[in-house]
């Protein structure tokens, strides 16, 4: 693949085969997982499942790297499918326009993937999402909260119970000890959140990218055999 000539510099062209022959399914594709899921398709891997049922609004522009102005109303399957087939036309894409639950789960072809990322909100999804990658033995890797935070460098590849500030993580946590699921590898924060007087958390342009890039660093030093 021309585009990956910088990558051929430091990785041998077998590293390279070998990441494009592996496929991931990104699960959520706002601030963290569109940003796994473009850093997937400039490191080359060859195929991507990406599942979202949502659409850009304008709130998503500040954090977003898939959201433009342009893109405000579409839906962000459509989006990212588009956007990855301009940086890599081989890539082969599946696509799931679906909110992720118990009720959708028998749409998706798990074991077509090798890996699973993990980038949704909602704690009963990213439970059942680790429940499944356990049951099918497949590698998986979870963001937890990128929200009210400001250090991007506070970030950290590290396993579920060794989580520390992150309010997410620890709901998440109680929860897999009860299913007896442990050493989940996840992105996690050591910041203390900001508190708010919203519901909604706030967010800056460079905490949650950052998060989904360090998710898609996980993968690929996981293909080469570097973790």
């Amino acid at each position: 693949m021309d585009f990956l000539n910088r990558m051929e510099n430091m990785l041998s062209k077998e590293d390279i085969e070998k990441i494009n022959s592996k496929s991931v399914i990104i699960f959520g594709l706002g601030g963290v997982g569109g940003a796994a899921c473009e850093s997937m398709a400039r490191a080359g891997i060859g195929r991507i499942g990406i599942v979202d049922k949502d659409t850009f609004d304008i709130t998503n522009l500040n954090r977003q790297i898939l959201s433009t102005r342009e893109n405000i109303g579409k839906n962000k399957t459509d989006v990212a499918e588009k956007r990855l087939l301009s940086i890599n036309p081989d890539l082969k894409i599946d696509k799931y326009n679906l909110n992720f639950s118990k009720e959708t789960e028998s749409e998706i072809k798990f074991n077509d993937y090798d890996y699973i990322i993990d980038a949704i909100d909602t704690v009963t999804s990213k439970i059942l999402l680790i429940q499944i990658a356990t049951d099918l033995n497949i590698k998986i890797i979870s963001s937890m909260g990128a929200g009210n935070r400001l250090d991007p460098t506070a970030l950290e590849i590290t396993k579920i119970e060794k989580t520390k500030n992150d309010p997410l993580a620890r709901i998440m946590r109680k929860k897999l000890k009860e299913l007896g699921i442990k050493n989940v590898p996840v992105v996690s924060s050591r910041e203390l959140p900001i508190k708010t007087q919203n519901r909604t958390p706030g967010s800056v342009s460079f905490v949650p990218p950052v998060c989904g890039m360090i998710l898609t660093s996980y993968v690929i030093n996981d293909i080469l055999n570097l973790n």
